[in-house]
C-alpha cells in the first residue's frame, strides 16, 4: 500500500511538472493568440472605385488650392512589439481624438500641423494603458503629441482622383515633451472633395525620454511607430 502511494504521489509531481512546462510554453501564446489577438493592420488609404460621377478624372491643381481640416473617421496611435517569456507580440493603440489643418497653394502642401490626444489612446489592456499615459507618456504633464510640417511637399503633376500617391515628408515631432526632427513616407489620394492621408513614423522611445518597460516576463522593444490615418475634406 505505502509503495503504491509513493507511486501514486511521484505521477502526480511528475504531472505537475509537465503541466508547469506546457503552461509556460503555452501561456504566452494564449496571451498573443487569444487574449491580445492579431494587431490592427498597418493603416493604409483607401482609393475611391472612380471619379464622381459626370466629374473628370483629373484635379487640377487649382482645384486643390486651400485649407484642409482632419475629418471623422481619423485616427492615431502606436505599434510595437512586446516580448512575453521569448513569446513576440504585436500590440497597437489607437484613438479618434485627432485634429489639424493642411495648406495647400498648387501643387505644394506648404503647410500642415496634427495634435493627438494622448491620454485617449487605447489598447486591449486597460494595465498596458495606465502605464503608457502615466510612466511612459506622462499625459498629465504632456496631454498632446504633435507633428509640424517644416519643410513643403511638392508633386510633379496633379493628383487623379482616386491615384494614390507616395511622397514623402519631413517636420517635427514632439512626443512626452521632447520634439526631433523627421521624415516620413505618406500615401496620400484624392477622392473628389475628400482626401486620405496614411503613414508611419519610425521611433526610438529613448528619444523622447521614454523608457520602455521590461518587468522580467514582460518586455518592450526599445523602438515601435507612430501611426496615422486621416481623412481630409476642404476647411
Amino acid at each position: 500500500m505505502q509503495k503504491r502511494t509513493k507511486i501514486i504521489a511521484a505521477s502526480i509531481v511528475a504531472g505537475a511538472l509537465v503541466l508547469g512546462a506546457t503552461a509556460a510554453i503555452a501561456g504566452p501564446i494564449v496571451y498573443r493568440d487569444l487574449i491580445v489577438g492579431e494587431a490592427d493592420a498597418a493603416p493604409t488609404v483607401t482609393a475611391a472605385p472612380s471619379a464622381p460621377s459626370g466629374g473628370d478624372a483629373s484635379a487640377e491643381a487649382s482645384d486643390l488650392t486651400g485649407t484642409w481640416t482632419v475629418a471623422d473617421g481619423s485616427f492615431a496611435g502606436y505599434r510595437v512589439d512586446e516580448v512575453l517569456n521569448g513569446t513576440d507580440v504585436t500590440v497597437t493603440g489607437r484613438t479618434s481624438e485627432v485634429t489639424g489643418t493642411l495648406e495647400v497653394d498648387g501643387l505644394s502642401l506648404t503647410a500642415a500641423s496634427f495634435e493627438v490626444d494622448v491620454a485617449s489612446i487605447e489598447t486591449d489592456s486597460g494595465n498596458r494603458d495606465e502605464y503608457f499615459r502615466s510612466n511612459a507618456m506622462r499625459v498629465d504633464e504632456f496631454p498632446t503629441a504633435t507633428f509640424v510640417l517644416t519643410q513643403p511637399v511638392t508633386v510633379s503633376a496633379a493628383p487623379t482622383v482616386g491615384e494614390v500617391q507616395t511622397v514623402q515628408a519631413t517636420g517635427e515631432l514632439t512626443l512626452a515633451g521632447v520634439t526631433r526632427t523627421v521624415t516620413v513616407e505618406l500615401q496620400a489620394v484624392l477622392n473628389g472633395e475628400t482626401g486620405q492621408v496614411a503613414g508611419a513614423i519610425p521611433i526610438t522611445f529613448a528619444d523622447y525620454g521614454v523608457e520602455a518597460p521590461n518587468l522580467g516576463f514582460v518586455s518592450v522593444e526599445p523602438s515601435g511607430s507612430v501611426e496615422f490615418s486621416l481623412e481630409i475634406a476642404r476647411g
